[in-house]
């Protein structure tokens, strides 16, 4: 998928398939909330507002409060890239949140998924 249509898709439309992928592994939707306050900055009023507004994704990191300044210890590889390898900016925010919520649905412990 070409960069500019995943930036503008909101994230609205995304956000229902990481819970279902996170239930479907018996993990929750606070904990994928969680995972999205912690990368973010969002709280669980800003994040609804988000969603509620239909804000695309590059909006949404455009305005996150404060990405967490962990994130460089996200590594690995999602859709096929290493993750600290992807050059630009947006799209690596937008596969972090991918990994983060993948380490959830493969059973990863919140303390790790979060680097704690």
């Amino acid at each position: 998928m070409e960069n500019s249509r995943v930036f503008k898709m909101p994230v609205a439309s995304v956000y229902p398939h990481y819970i279902q992928k996170a239930e479907k592994k018996g993990r929750t939707k606070e904990e994928v909330d969680t995972i999205i306050y912690w990368l973010t900055g969002y709280n669980q009023q800003s994040l609804q507002r988000q969603l509620d507004t239909k804000t695309d994704f590059e909006t949404f990191f455009a305005e996150a409060p404060q990405i967490n300044p962990n994130v460089s210890k996200i590594t690995g590889v999602i859709c096929g890239y290493r993750v600290e390898e992807i050059e630009d900016k947006l799209m690596q925010q937008i596969r972090y949140l991918d990994k983060l919520i993948d380490e959830l649905a493969k059973g990863k412990a919140m303390k790790k998924i979060l680097r704690e």
